[in-house]
């Protein structure tokens, strides 16, 4: 997942795939989502992306929700992706006062750093979310696997990130617990082996949404039709 490709935009200064960073719109909850290539559209493309899925969907769109997409290929909590990027550098570049929800999802990328490295580095990332946005929600999503065998490595990965968010009072959700792409893989992930499809692009905005809607519902106006 470390191949670069410019993700989308946080700052304004990188391309633009999903909604700008500027000025948000009063009473508009925002959610930032923290990631790695998995979130890019990478093997695809940006407007591919599950985050830009999400930002799409003619449904979703009644929370009137802002999304921040400020993922970066080959980022994860302490591995260093495009421009330097990391999830902490992510959380300090995306998530404002006004922040209503950060997603962070991954990283194998940190697969092979020292032990504890990543649950440290883990947690200076949750408490600079608190730090920013003290009203914020915080949803943990750990490294997805695509067999029902994942390696070692991957597991430690999951269990310190697991670790930091649980200490943090974040709701952790683990992908290879719920067996998330593993059945279907071969028709979820491209000819890379790695990255999504435009398929597991769309099965992964499925999941993201049922993870993101029910902690802005409570944002919606009040004449949405969707009901709780």
């Amino acid at each position: 997942m470390a191949i670069a490709i410019v993700c989308f935009s946080v700052l304004g200064t990188y391309s633009a795939c999903s909604s700008d960073a500027g000025p948000r719109s009063a009473g508009r909850p925002t959610v930032v989502i923290i990631g790695d290539s998995l979130s890019t559209g990478h093997g695809t493309s940006p407007f591919d992306a599950w985050p830009k899925l999400v930002e799409n969907d003619p449904g979703f769109r009644q929370f009137n929700t802002t999304i921040v997409n400020a993922a970066r290929d080959g980022a994860g909590y302490v591995s260093v992706g495009e421009d330097g990027s990391t999830f902490g550098s992510q959380v300090d570049e995306a998530v404002t006062d006004g922040t209503r929800l950060v997603l962070f999802f991954g990283s194998e990328n940190d697969m092979g750093t020292s032990p504890g490295e990543t649950e440290a580095a883990a947690a200076r990332a949750f408490a600079s979310v608190k730090s920013r946005a003290p009203q914020a929600d915080i949803v943990v999503v750990g490294p997805p696997s695509y067999t029902s065998t994942p390696e070692p490595e991957r597991l430690d990965i999951r269990d310190q990130d697991k670790a930091a968010a649980l200490r943090a009072g974040a709701e952790f959700v683990d992908p290879i617990d719920l067996g998330w792409i593993m059945n279907d893989a071969p028709d979820l992930i491209g000819p890379d082996g790695d990255h999504p499809s435009a398929a597991g692009q769309q099965y992964l905005q499925a999941k993201m949404e049922a993870l993101i809607g029910p902690r802005i519902q409570q944002d919606k106006p009040s004449n949405s039709p969707l009901t709780g």
